[in-house]
């Protein structure tokens, strides 16, 4: 194990990667689910805060409007058509500052475009206006963490004791998961197939050499007649799905859609909008995907709710970030790591710079030693803490996803 300098700690451990496991779980909830939704809309109304705060005042000032709720609404359904009978609900909740040397700014009206703008982009059938009723609940800031905040340092100091985790390579379950509910949602697949709605959830169970994908769709009726359509439709997904999978894996994948379903009794996964949060089901911020877009319950989790948390000085953002950018510039530069896992914590009012503890755990190709090249792996995280702050724009920018 190896440190210099800053509390960084290289280490070769043994293990199985995840990717040579028998076993593995992986989940993706897609962009319509809930859970992704509020993250998403959470997201972008930290980004247009930040935004907004750098034009008018020159530099982003202190926000956190990282909590969010979408409340389910009501809705009938029938083959053909149907109707939202009680809109969905999007609270956007949180700090941000509304002041700054008497200039007043519009932090709800701010949220509030931002989640409309958002819905817009992501959801294909939903009438923003009369459909959805978005409320902000977003108020002044804690004074402690505002001081904090606007401390002078070389790096702003961490708001927060925290942690952030980051892997590489993603495994091969992973990588298909992912790269499934990406198809599915893609404009591509959309245009050939408009009946597939945005709200995708897809789970991967690898066994040995075979793969079964279990995937939700909430089906957009108006594109469906009867059940015949249906049953057609999803078996076409099914099929689309299983020849897609072959760019990713050579094991055996299993395909089931909507195993919820009972055609006998007419209960399927029918929905207006493509959504099922137009018929009662919720989303909060935090409960989806972790910000590599995946839940892996075989891997080391943070559970922070990385969305909406300001880009400047909340490590429960930035430092999963961190993680994930190191992890993967790793694997990529040293090939001979089979796998590389990244945790690093920060204590709160310590500048992200530099942070409490920083470890690296690699393992290697067999018969390799970390030893020739442990003090490369150091400097990648070394270099990536000292330029820390080339993140917040990034993450203004958008270039790194939340979930």
């Amino acid at each position: 194990m190896a440190k210099t300098g800053k509390s960084i700690f290289v280490e070769q451990v043994n293990g199985i990667p995840v990717n040579e496991q028998a076993i593995e779980y992986v989940e993706r909830k897609g962009v319509g689910h809930p859970d992704s939704l509020i993250d998403g809309i959470c997201e972008k109304a930290s980004i247009e805060l930040s935004k907004y705060y750098l034009d008018e005042i020159g530099s982003v000032l202190h926000h956190n409007v990282d909590k969010g709720l979408v409340v389910g609404g009501s809705s009938t359904v029938t083959f053909g058509k149907g109707i939202i009978t009680r809109p969905i609900e999007i609270i956007i909740a949180g700090r941000a500052t509304a002041e700054y040397e008497g200039k007043k700014i519009p932090v709800d009206e701010i949220a509030i475009r931002a989640a409309r703008d958002y819905l817009n982009e992501h959801t294909r059938f939903l009438d923003i206006q009369n459909e959805v009723v978005i409320n902000s609940k977003i108020l002044s800031g804690s004074a402690d963490l505002t001081q904090i905040f606007k401390r002078n340092s070389a790096a702003p100091l961490a708001n927060d004791t925290s942690f952030g985790i980051g892997f590489a390579p993603f495994s091969e379950t992973e990588n298909l998961v992912l790269e499934t509910e990406h198809f599915l949602n893609g404009k591509e697949y959309k245009a050939r197939l408009p009946s597939v709605g945005e709200d995708i959830k897809v789970m991967g169970v690898k066994e040995a050499d075979r793969i079964t994908l279990t995937i939700a769709i909430a089906f957009v009726a108006k594109y469906i007649s009867d059940m015949d359509e249906y049953v057609r439709i999803k078996e076409t997904v099914s099929n689309d799905v299983k020849n897609f999978a072959k760019k990713f894996t050579k094991k055996e994948v299993e395909v089931l859609v909507d195993t919820g379903d009972s055609h006998e009794r007419m209960e399927i996964y029918l929905t207006k909008s493509g959504l099922s949060c137009e018929a009662g089901d919720d989303g909060e911020v935090g409960r989806g995907n972790r910000i590599n877009g995946l839940i892996t319950p075989f891997r080391h989790m943070s559970l922070e709710a990385a969305a909406g948390k300001n880009p400047i000085n909340h490590v429960g953002k930035i430092y999963n970030v961190l993680a994930e950018e190191i992890a993967h510039d790793v694997v990529k530069l040293y090939p001979q790591i089979k796998e590389c896992n990244i945790s690093v914590v920060s204590q709160i009012g310590r500048s992200i710079a530099d942070p409490k503890n920083l470890s690296i755990k690699v393992i290697m190709e067999n018969g390799e030693k970390i030893d020739p090249i442990q003090s490369k792996v150091y400097a990648i995280a070394d270099e990536m803490l000292d330029n820390i702050r080339f993140l917040t724009n990034e993450i203004i920018a958008g270039k790194y996803g939340m979930f």
